[in-house]
């Protein structure tokens, strides 16, 4: 032990996905607020929207119409960021600037064929239709040559750049490996080499040891705030066994990873009593034929909601000229959300049952 307090004293902490160090200012949530305010609560939206290109049977901005699906759909993004008949190209000038073509495949993954809904308020049954439709388009974009990272990811909320809240995800596949996965790939195979064991599964079993800053955990999976989370309510799903990508899941980790994606997303919306917004994605082994044993499953969770639904964290100032800056401590993010309830408050007050 030593004579740091977390809860008292600025500190950094390591980052062992990235390597990178995050600023810890526990002493600041002290200060008063006199920021931007927004009003909070949930805008009631109908079951179906004759004018969403998401819902069943509406058409899209391609001219097709989407089918009367009754669980999960999947398409070509009609907007897509990537595309896969990219011709190779590249440049470069003065061995300074440089630049290279990107082909790949973006899908939209509707997880519910009503508008209304999001993870929080579906049942786990229906989630899991979602993380088995997510197995199976990991494997059929990954098994084409030209693709070797497949991102799975959802935007929840306007407030994270979500055109539509219909809730549905995006998947992007692309001939290379995106950044931030290289960057943990890179720490998993030197601790992978050096101990002769994943990472996050050592990581995992500390978390559990030290009951810190677990949020829930089921049979198969354990939700928590990583010790150097940058966001204020970051959390992270990982697997109690060692799987390297969705295609290891047995048939029951699948169905717990679906439960507790669903009682993340509903300690998320207890919270603060509203549909709470995050960036979400799953970090899997990539695709390009290599084998990666260092390579552990896990989900990220990243929401902007600092204090209330009215007070968000923006990556600004210090964030975006020094490195990673948190207010809050990890721990104590972790109790605030361990102690709300695995029922969505919107049942509790007698809402809608679906």
């Amino acid at each position: 032990m030593t004579g740091l307090k977390f809860a008292e004293h600025p500190h950094r902490r390591l980052n062992i996905l990235t390597g990178e160090w995050v600023l810890v200012s526990p002493h600041r949530t002290r200060r008063p607020w006199q920021g931007r305010v927004e009003r909070a609560g949930c805008v009631e939206l109908p079951r179906y929207d004759a004018g969403c290109y998401l819902c069943p049977g509406n058409a899209r901005a391609d001219g097709h119409n989407n089918p009367e699906y009754q669980n999960t759909f999947v398409f070509d993004n009609d907007f897509p960021a990537l595309l896969q008949n990219t011709p190779v190209e590249s440049y470069a000038e003065g061995k300074l600037l440089y630049a290279e073509t990107e082909a790949g495949i973006c899908r939209v993954v509707c997880f519910s064929p009503r508008h209304d809904l999001t993870l929080a308020e579906m049942s786990t049954a229906e989630i899991n239709k979602v993380v088995e439709l997510w197995c199976e388009e990991y494997r059929k974009l990954g098994e084409q040559p030209d693709i070797s990272y497949v991102q799975i990811f959802e935007n929840k909320g306007s407030l994270m750049g979500c055109s539509n809240p219909h809730p549905h995800g995006q998947i992007w596949a692309q001939c290379t490996i995106p950044g931030e996965p290289v960057r943990e790939l890179a720490r998993m195979r030197a601790h992978f080499e050096s101990k002769e064991r994943a990472l996050l599964m050592d990581y995992v079993e500390l978390e559990q040891e030290l009951a810190e800053r677990v949020v829930c955990a089921n049979e198969s999976f354990v939700a928590l705030v990583p010790f150097w989370a940058t966001w204020p309510f970051e959390v992270m799903v990982l697997p109690r066994r060692q799987v390297a990508s969705l295609l290891h899941l047995e048939l029951q980790e699948k169905m717990d990873m679906a439960g507790i994606i669903r009682e993340v997303a509903v300690r998320f919306d207890n919270l603060f009593e509203t549909s709470f917004p995050y960036s979400a994605g799953i970090h899997q082994a990539p695709t390009d034929g290599k084998a990666y044993p260092e390579c552990t499953l896990h989900m990220h969770f990243y929401p902007p909601l600092l204090r209330s639904a009215d007070v968000k964290k923006f990556m600004v100032g210090y964030e975006m000229l020094a490195g990673p800056q948190r207010d809050v401590s990890p721990e104590a993010s972790a109790e605030w959300l361990r102690k709300q309830s695995a029922e969505h408050y919107r049942r509790t007050r007698g809402g809608d049952d679906n």
